[in-house]
């Protein structure tokens, strides 16, 4: 799954002189957290967010009067508040590398920028969400059941076997080494609706045969 299938790729930009103002308002008006800021020749030189407008707009408390906070916030520029040399990804990497990098920093977005470092794209969590929810088939509805496996070879497949031996049928699947301990798996999968009565035999048979952590119909 790569970041360039998944990014939005119409993405809205605005140069470093561009007023703090506009850019709010350019947030607003489309409905987005971040902008990528760019230079004349279209490479990425910062990044700023709704939170960086708020943090640089003035108190309720301040002193000011209308006038004066009107001509203060309209000299601020977009690089006077914006985050340099923000951190980017490319099109050819993974989603689940960007969600990592996310993760770790922090943030909800990150540009995306060409060999050249052109901003082609941006990706954000809700990017990642709509992707994760689309994989995993929950809006198809069924069962999901998780399971732990020793890792040897084999054991997947039996209880992939079970489940189609049963007549299941398997939208997604998703599994990881246990967190404690590297012996075993944890295996996720989710299975298409079925009756009450067929849920029902197919849990036992495979909670008789399979360390079945839980059971749970979506």
């Amino acid at each position: 799954m790569l970041v360039g299938d998944w990014m939005l790729k119409d993405v809205t930009t605005v140069t470093e002189d561009v007023s703090m103002i506009k850019a709010g308002r350019i947030m607003q008006q489309r409905g987005i957290r971040r902008l990528p800021v760019v230079d004349g020749e279209g490479r990425l030189s910062g990044i700023v967010t709704e939170r960086d407008i708020k943090a640089a707009s003035p108190s309720k408390a301040t002193s000011l009067d209308i006038y004066e906070m009107t001509r203060l916030l309209s000299e601020i520029r977009v690089r006077d508040i914006m985050i340099k040399n923000p951190i980017r990804i490319r099109p050819s990497d993974t989603v689940e590398r960007a969600a990592a990098i996310m993760r770790d920093n922090k943030v909800g977005g990150l540009p995306v920028t060409d060999a050249d470092d052109k901003v082609v794209g941006i990706i954000t969590d809700t990017d990642i969400f709509r992707l994760f929810t689309l994989v995993s088939g929950v809006d198809l509805g069924g069962v999901q059941l998780a399971a732990v496996l020793p890792v040897e070879k084999g054991h997947l497949k039996q209880l992939i076997d079970d489940l189609r031996g049963q007549d299941a049928k398997i939208v997604s699947m998703f599994s990881h080494l246990d967190q404690v301990d590297e012996t075993r798996r944890r295996v996720y999968i989710r299975l298409r609706p079925m009756t009450e009565a067929e849920e029902y035999r197919l849990r036992d048979h495979i909670r008789a045969r399979h360390q079945l952590l839980y059971w749970v119909k979506d």
